[in-house]
């Protein structure tokens, strides 16, 4: 990186997010904020561009489309796998998670359905599809450190 080149921001903003009838899907509120730094892929696109030239105090309602948080769901992300491979979960239900750990990384999947010894799992983002409408309140920026930029989140 040059001289000339300007290094990333690190941002720290508050959140809450509601769904599209205005209930209440998650929040940082009494916890901690999300920090990242900008471009990473870790945080969705609309709350990056949302924030993009935007400063400490600035307070913004922001609506994000499917296409800028986590896409449309995958049909191939649906399968059906062997009831087997639940061994040891005593009273395997509709709505539980696993984490699995197939191929180069984890990945976690939701049971969508039970027929006799097959289970049918989904892999896709449980916001997959879905509108987000976020408050957010920017509580911090400042330049990312050589090391941030190189591991892509923030270092505390």
């Amino acid at each position: 990186m040059t001289a000339s080149q300007a290094r990333p921001d690190v941002f720290t903003v508050h959140y809450v997010l509601k769904n599209k009838i205005g209930e209440l899907v998650d929040t940082s509120e009494g916890s901690e904020p999300l920090h990242f730094v900008y471009g990473s892929p870790e945080i969705i696109e609309g709350i990056q561009q949302a924030v993009k030239d935007r400063n400490v105090g600035d307070c913004l309602e922001v609506t994000v489309p499917p296409a800028m948080a986590y896409g449309e769901p995958k049909p191939e992300l649906v399968r059906k796998v062997p009831r087997s491979l639940f061994e040891g979960v005593e009273n395997l239900q509709v709505g539980m998670k696993f984490q699995t750990n197939t191929g180069d990384e984890a990945q976690i999947v939701q049971v969508v359905g039970i027929d006799g010894n097959l289970v049918r799992v989904d892999a896709n983002h449980p916001l997959a599809g879905f509108t987000l409408y976020f408050d957010l309140e920017i509580v911090g920026r400042r330049e990312a450190t050589e090391d941030e930029v190189a591991q892509g989140r923030p270092l505390f």
